[in-house]
């Protein structure tokens, strides 16, 4: 195998994760503040978490009581290069 293989990890794992994440996120719902950032639009967020209805609900426990700030498009770090 070479060392420049993109990475990616099997589809089970990946589930594993995402409801991981959806546990971290009840558990702390009400309780303290979480702070996300994302370069993808949540309708992008299909393509990293692929079970709909695990999706759907991640997508609820991070926008009820949000406030969600988008900045645009442009890179902030890559406009100071």
């Amino acid at each position: 195998m070479g060392a420049c293989r993109s990475w990616q990890h099997p589809a089970s794992s990946v589930e594993a994760g995402a409801k991981l994440l959806f546990q971290i996120f009840t558990e702390r719902e009400e309780r303290r503040a979480i702070a996300i950032a994302s370069n993808a639009p949540f309708s992008e967020w299909k393509q990293t978490f692929t079970a709909p209805r695990l999706r759907t609900a991640i997508v609820d426990r991070v926008t009820f009581n949000a406030h969600i700030v988008e900045t645009g498009t442009q890179s902030y770090r890559f406009a100071q290069t």
